[in-house]
């Protein structure tokens, strides 16, 4: 019986120690934010980046790191089988060359084909000359022929000249006339249509502007193969962006947490493969309402290391209503608004000594000095 009294006696010690402490509990509030803003501490925490290949996707030949190992800024992680859009390259480089050809061949062709047209112009312009000369000759005997031939007609009505002279002269007339005839017609056939037929230099050939018209119009085939070029030089320089894609890289410096995909495997674009932490450390502090308004973005906080008590330079990111403070107001009583919390987070930079899970202590005075 005193043993059962006993034990009686402690059990209801026990109920009452519990029930006085849920009673300070209560009174003081018990959740994880109202903690927080009596110790203003908190933990570092790196930030995490998720790694993807950007717009890319194939079969992974290739882990360049393993899971802890610390990594720098654009070091290889993976590597995608790149043999289709190798192939894709050569062939689009093969069709550049042959395109390179062409236009080399036709400029080539083209080049010649003007300084033949502009050859060809001034020969001919010279052979007009040479056959104004012949025409303004033949004319000229003709003249000569026409005065022998009315002179002896003359003389023949007066019976100086027997009728044989007056009809060699005839007939030399004849010749003339014809040698005329036929050294125009060359002229013409020179000048070919020309509408100017009295200043050489500026007689416009119709066969000339023709040859040139041709090659006028290769030139625009050219044009057209260099259009061509370029549109292919775009769609490579897309396969070689591609192909860079298919080699992923750290986006910075960091340490590898986890490879999510294996060598071998598909992997999807745009889907995580590694997961990275960063050298980026935070750590987020719970401020009163009245501790809160003192501190704005970009304010330096200097807070301690509960291990080895090293001083941590940080600068204020954000501060905000802290979450789980619509719960809180609903649970505490007006009369508690004191409890209202504001997370602030605090960025430092990274220190050999200072290492991710360590907890960062801030004293009061960072709060109420400004």
């Amino acid at each position: 019986m005193n043993l059962k009294r006993k034990s009686g006696f402690m059990g209801m010690i026990f109920l009452g120690v519990l029930f006085i402490g849920g009673l300070l509990l209560t009174y003081k509030g018990n959740d994880a934010i109202v903690l927080a803003v009596e110790k203003k501490d908190g933990i570092l925490t790196a930030e995490q980046v998720k790694v993807s290949f950007d717009s890319v996707g194939g079969r992974l030949v290739n882990e360049a790191v393993k899971e802890s190992q610390e990594i720098k800024k654009g070091d290889i992680l993976m590597e995608l089988d790149s043999t289709d859009i190798d192939l894709s390259i050569d062939k689009i480089k093969t069709q550049i060359a042959q395109i390179d050809a062409q236009i080399k061949a036709k400029g080539g062709s083209i080049d010649i084909g003007y300084m033949k047209t502009d050859t060809n112009e001034k020969q001919t312009h010279r052979q007009i000359d040479q056959q104004k000369a012949a025409v303004s000759a033949a004319s000229a005997t003709y003249q000569n022929k026409l005065l022998d031939y009315n002179r002896k007609v003359a003389l023949a009505d007066s019976g100086a000249v027997a009728q044989s002279e007056l009809d060699a002269a005839q007939m030399n007339l004849d010749v003339s006339v014809a040698s005329v005839a036929q050294q125009q017609q060359l002229l013409e056939k020179l000048l070919a249509g020309a509408d100017d037929k009295i200043n050489t230099d500026s007689i416009v050939l119709p066969t000339i502007v023709e040859q040139r018209q041709e090659l006028n119009n290769e030139q625009n085939d050219v044009e057209n193969l260099l259009q061509q070029k370029k549109t292919l030089e775009v769609q490579l320089k897309e396969l070689l962006i591609k192909k860079d894609r298919l080699t992923l890289r750290a986006p910075e410096d960091g340490k590898i947490l986890r490879i999510i995909a294996k060598k071998g495997e598909m992997v999807s674009a745009n889907t995580p493969v590694i997961l990275i932490e960063s050298k980026r450390y935070y750590y987020d502090i719970y401020l009163n309402e009245q501790q809160a308004a003192n501190l704005h973005e970009g304010d330096m906080i200097t807070g301690h290391s509960i291990a080895g008590a090293l001083d941590v330079a940080g600068t204020v990111r954000f501060v905000t209503a802290a979450p789980g403070f619509a719960d809180l107001k609903m649970s505490r009583e007006k009369s508690q608004t004191d409890l209202s919390a504001f997370q602030v987070r605090i960025y430092v930079e990274a220190q050999n000594e200072i290492l991710p899970g360590m907890t960062i202590e801030v004293n009061k005075d960072e709060f109420t000095k400004r």
